[in-house]
């Protein structure tokens, strides 16, 4: 049945909550959100009870690389609707496929993977491609895997793009290597969000590759020059710029508590975005992976190389946004950041909030922010 009421819901609109609201269906869009119960019999309509709980807009991952035991870098169709299934299953409606470096060869059998299993997924909804690399500083690889490291190439790019095309959403670089800005503006005029890390970038360097396009940080805090008194680094100088977001893994690793609140001073709800970075172990736990290219283990849900370096992490969204609000944000902020905030960067005006007109991409969650169930387009997963 297309037509829905889900009544007895707690609803997170924009920076308000509406409580023992109902919320009408139709056709996979909102028609309307009432706080009195819906005693009615509205014939063509299939009641939903939520039972008092959260109903908040579909979460967005903006960064994820595998989850249940599948990499979506291996270039096949199962691992990416596995990845959309797990995601729907943990309270995300919409994600960007997104790579790590790797040869030419992986990379395009990546992109065909996406183009054959977009619009046939079998839970969240594929958004795009987030290229992470390969344009990436070495001395901040992180877990990316050196030997496929290289500076910027305009021809290359255009040469995914000529594979990609309007999919590429998201290209993460480290803008001080050779030809960084040059790629910048080739970005920008593609309309792809601009993203910095594994990066390092100065702070002059940093504020140039702003103020050349790009918008966005990656993992912020996490692969990249830290901040210094008398070297303030490219975080400071995304602190400084209004249009710059920033990327947070809240998994209890990534980021102090402390670094979390700071981050939320100051850029505010609107300028965070809560991601997974996952890899293959999110859902299956501790045990030794391939990603990248590297041997990883998981220990008490901490992914690392064998020389202690992080790799990727194991955290769901619905997980994210529980340990947001225990360190210190409040719930409609971290709803925003795991949310509205995405789909507003990567431009989904029908995603990301609950209003009349908008996609009915929602979540139920219960106090312990567990998943009840997912709903994507009006359809229930």
């Amino acid at each position: 049945m297309n037509n829905k009421i889900i009544q007895d819901v707690n609803v997170l609109l924009p920076h308000l909550i509406l409580p023992s609201a109902s919320v009408w269906v139709t056709d996979g869009k909102i028609e309307r959100i009432e706080t009195q119960g819906a005693m009615r019999i509205d014939e063509g309509y299939e009641r939903i009870d939520g039972y008092g709980m959260w109903l908040i807009p579909g979460m967005i991952d903006i960064h994820i690389h595998g989850a249940n035991g599948y990499d979506m870098m291996d270039g096949t169709e199962a691992s990416i609707q596995e990845v959309s299934r797990t995601c729907a299953a943990t309270g995300c409606t919409s994600f960007l496929v997104t790579s790590v470096s790797s040869t030419m060869d992986d990379l395009l059998n990546m992109i065909r993977s996406v183009k054959s299993v977009i619009g046939h997924e079998q839970g969240a909804k594929i958004t795009g491609i987030h290229l992470e690399g390969p344009y990436l500083n070495p001395k901040r690889k992180g877990m990316q895997n050196e030997k496929y490291l290289r500076h910027p190439d305009l021809d290359e790019m255009k040469h995914i793009f000529q594979e990609a095309g309007s999919l590429i959403k998201m290209v993460t670089i480290a803008p001080e290597l050779p030809g960084g800005l040059e790629l910048i503006s080739y970005l920008k005029d593609q309309g792809v969000v601009i993203a910095v890390a594994h990066s390092d970038a100065t702070y002059e360097e940093a504020k140039e590759a702003f103020g050349a396009g790009a918008s966005h940080v990656t993992h912020c805090f996490n692969g990249m020059r830290p901040i210094h008194h008398r070297d303030p680094g490219l975080i400071v100088a995304a602190f400084e710029e209004q249009h710059v977001s920033l990327q947070a893994i809240v998994d209890q690793v990534h980021l102090h508590p402390a670094i979390l609140r700071l981050m939320h001073r100051i850029k505010g709800p609107e300028g965070m975005v809560l991601i997974t970075d996952a890899l293959q172990a999110m859902g299956l736990g501790d045990g030794d992976y391939l990603f990248g290219g590297h041997n990883v283990t998981v220990t008490e849900g901490v992914a690392r190389l064998a020389d202690g370096t992080l790799a990727s992490s194991t955290v769901t969204m619905n997980e994210a946004l529980r340990l947001s609000v225990e360190n210190g944000i409040s719930f409609t902020d971290a709803v925003q950041m795991a949310s509205t905030s995405p789909a507003r960067i990567l431009g989904l005006s029908n995603k990301g909030k609950i209003e009349i007109g908008c996609d009915a991409d929602f979540v139920l969650l219960n106090e312990r922010y567990e998943v009840k169930w997912t709903m994507i387009g009006g359809q229930q997963i």
